[in-house]
């Protein structure tokens, strides 16, 4: 996300905090939740890399063929998850979009190719251009489903009982950690 350096910067700060609270929501949980927080500290620690100003990191080009190793391997992995259920179908297509975000940086010509993950520009001249449709269609994924989590954080009558979980595993922070994620991941597609 290489367009103003302070959006870019407020995206590292969001993404590398949400990586940071679920790394500590994974030390907190067990089985599928603890499997799943792992996979959101990778995503929001991958995602506040690729937001870095390019003023401040030109990575080799190497970086971008990693990436979309590394996140090709996650989405492997969300593949063959996708079966139990759950928010794997979610981690799937952010793995994917991540692969996609990754190849646009490194397409032959495109203006990341030579300066690694500087791809993510703000429009204009040596901007990278991804396929208009697959990128159209993520936004609009990613669209519905911040407003759907934003829905779902509206307050609601709190139950009346005995003291809540530990703020690691409120539900309501994953959620708001998810929509962070989902909010950034937006800004990064608007820049393709």
């Amino acid at each position: 996300m290489h367009g103003p350096a302070p959006s870019g910067w407020l995206l590292v700060a969001l993404c590398a905090a949400t990586g940071v609270y679920c790394l500590l929501r994974m030390r907190a949980c067990a089985g599928a939740e603890r499997e799943a927080a792992g996979g959101e500290a990778v995503m929001g620690f991958g995602m506040a890399f690729m937001a870095l100003p390019a003023a401040v990191l030109t990575p080799p080009d190497w970086v971008s063929p990693v990436y979309a190793a590394v996140f090709g391997a996650a989405a492997l992995h969300g593949l063959l998850a996708v079966r139990r259920g759950g928010h794997h179908l979610h981690h799937l297509v952010g793995s994917l979009a991540m692969v996609y975000m990754a190849l646009s940086m490194a397409a032959p010509g495109a203006a990341g190719a030579q300066t690694g993950h500087a791809g993510h520009t703000a429009g204009g001249a040596g901007a990278v251009a991804g396929v208009p449709v697959l990128t159209g269609g993520l936004l609009l994924y990613y669209t519905v489903y911040v407003l759907r989590s934003g829905a779902r954080l509206v307050p609601v009558a709190a139950a009346a009982g005995g003291p809540g979980p530990s703020w690691a595993t409120r539900p309501e922070l994953t959620l708001a950690c998810r929509l962070s994620m989902a909010l950034a991941m937006l800004a990064m597609l608007v820049t393709l």
